[in-house]
C-alpha cells in the first residue's frame, strides 16, 4: 500500500525501522510442519499453507509479532463484513490525511454502499475507506479497533493485536505471517470479499457518478492464477504482501512480511506460491461423463446411469488421501429429463471436502404406463396377494360348510 510518506528511499525506511521501536516484542516461533525446505527469503518472515487444509507448506518466523502496514486492512474487512450488509448505502466520513496516505478519494457526505467501500480498502488500500466503515460498524474507529481484537481473538490469532484499522505504525498495532494467513483464509471463504480481492478493477456504483478503480497489488498482474489479496507498507512494517493463487485443484495462501523493495514483496510471494505448488501432484479424480451411479427404474425396469456433470481436479501432497464418495439415490421414478441433477460426487483430501460434483440423469425417463405400474405392484406385492387370495378362498370354504349345515339342520326340524 502506500502510507504515510510513502516516497522515501527505501534505504531511510531501512534506517527508520532499526530506531523505531517494532510495534511489539517478537514471540518465540511454535513448531511448524513443512514439507521440504521452500525458498529462501531476506524478508523478516514469511510462509505458505494450503487454503484448503490450512497446513502449513514452508514458514520462517511464522509466529513472530511484526507490525503489518495495510494487511490490517484485512480485519478491517472481516469485521465490516460481519457488522454491515454489504448493500447498505452509508456517508463517508471526513478524513485528515496525511501526505502520501493511500486514499480512495471519498468525498465527506457522498453516499456510498459498504461493498464499494470494501472495493476501495482491498483495492486502494483507502484509509479513508476504512475510517468510513470503521465508524459505519461500530460509531467511533475505538469501538470498531475492540471488535477487530474481539475477532482476532475469537479466530484463535494469538500473535495478533490492532490499535487502529488502517494499519499506521502505531504501539500494540501488530501480527504475524501465520495469523495473516489464517486470517486470509477465512476471508477467502466468503464468496464476496474472494470476488473482491481477484479483482484487477472495479466500478464503484453506489457513487454518483460511478468511478472506476484499479488494484495496486501488482501481484495480481504476475500470473494469471493470482487470486490476492493485500499489500502493505509504513516505515516500521516495511513492504508486506498477503498473496493467493489457485492453480491445477490446489488453492495456497502466502504472507511476506517485511522486505526492503517494493519489488522484493511481488517476487517472493511470487515464488512463495510457485514453489507450494510444485508440491502437489495433479489428479483428475472425476471426469466429466464419467458413470458413477446407476439407480434402478420404478415400474418400467432397468437402471438410469448418472453421470458428472464436469470434471473435478484436485491436487495432493505425498502422504495426502485421496477419498471419492458418491451420493446418488437407489431408486428413481419417472418422468425425468436428461440432465436432471440426481446427486453429487464428493472428493476428499485427507478427510477435507476438496469439492464435489452434481451427478446429472445420462438418458430421459418416460412416466410408467398403467400397465407397468399395475405388473410392478404385483411383483412388489406378490405374497401378500397370495396370502390375501387363500385367506379369502378359507373364508368361503367355511362359510359354504356352514352354510351346509345348516340346511341340513332345518330340514331335520322340519
Amino acid at each position: 500500500m502506500s502510507a504515510r510518506r510513502r516516497g522515501a528511499l527505501p534505504l531511510l525506511a531501512a534506517l527508520v525501522c532499526l530506531l523505531l521501536p517494532a510495534g511489539a516484542s517478537a514471540a518465540p516461533a511454535k513448531p511448524q510442519t513443512q514439507a521440504q525446505p521452500g525458498p529462501q527469503l531476506a524478508a523478516r518472515s514469511w510462509g505458505v499453507i494450503d487454503a484448503r487444509t490450512g497446513d502449513v507448506l514452508t514458514s520462517h518466523a511464522g509466529n513472530r509479532e511484526l507490525p503489518i502496514a495495510s494487511t490490517t486492512k484485512l480485519m478491517t474487512a472481516y469485521v465490516a463484513m460481519k457488522e454491515l450488509p454489504l448493500d447498505k448505502v452509508v456517508r463517508a466520513e471526513p478524513y485528515e490525511a496525511e501526505y502520501g496516505e493511500s486514499l480512495m478519494g471519498l468525498r465527506a457526505g457522498r453516499q456510498i454502499s459498504v461493498r464499494d467501500l470494501i472495493y476501495g480498502l482491498i483495492l486502494r488500500s483507502g484509509n479513508d475507506a476504512a475510517h468510513t466503515l470503521a465508524i459505519a460498524a461500530a460509531g467511533s474507529e475505538e469501538r470498531f479497533v475492540a471488535q477487530m481484537n474481539r475477532y482476532a481473538a475469537a479466530l484463535g490469532l494469538s500473535h495478533t493485536h490492532y490499535a487502529n484499522p488502517i494499519g499506521l505504525d502505531e504501539k500494540g498495532n501488530y501480527s504475524s505471517a501465520s495469523d495473516l494467513m489464517t486470517l486470509t483464509r477465512r476471508l477467502l471463504q466468503k464468496p464476496a470479499f474472494a470476488r473482491i480481492a481477484a479483482s484487477r478493477s472495479a466500478v464503484l456504483r453506489s457513487v454518483q457518478p460511478p468511478r472506476r478503480i484499479a488494484t495496486i497489488n501488482e501481484l495480481l498482474l504476475m500470473a494469471p492464477w493470482v487470486t490476492g489479496v493485500k499489500t502493505g507498507h509504513t516505515f516500521g512494517a516495511l513492504y508486506v504482501l498477503v498473496g493467493s493463487g489457485q492453480r491445477r485443484g490446489v488453492s495456497l495462501i502466502s504472507a511476506v512480511v517485511g522486505t526492503w523493495t517494493d519489488e522484493e514483496r511481488f517476487d517472493d510471494s511470487l515464488a512463495l506460491l510457485e514453489w507450494g505448488f510444485s508440491q502437489y501432484r495433479r489428479r483428475l479424480p472425476v471426469h466429466r461423463g464419467q458413470d458413477l451411479a446407476n439407480p434402478e427404474i420404478r415400474y418400467s425396469g432397468g437402471e438410469l446411469p448418472l453421470r458428472a456433470a464436469r470434471s473435478l481436479q484436485v491436487g495432493i501432497r505425498r502422504g495426502q488421501r485421496l477419498d471419492v464418495r458418491v451420493k446418488a439415490p437407489n431408486q428413481v421414478e419417472g418422468p425425468l429429463r436428461r440432465g436432471a441433477r440426481l446427486g453429487e460426487v464428493t472428493v476428499f483430501v485427507s478427510g477435507r471436502r476438496a469439492g464435489s460434483v452434481p451427478l446429472l440423469a445420462g438418458r430421459v425417463v418416460p412416466e410408467a404406463s398403467s400397465f407397468d405400474r399395475a405388473r410392478t405392484f404385483l411383483a412388489d406385492n406378490l405374497i401378500p396377494i397370495v396370502i390375501a387370495i387363500f385367506v379369502i378362498l378359507m373364508i368361503a370354504l367355511v362359510l359354504l360348510r356352514l352354510r351346509a349345515r345348516g340346511i341340513d339342520f332345518r330340514s331335520r326340524i322340519g
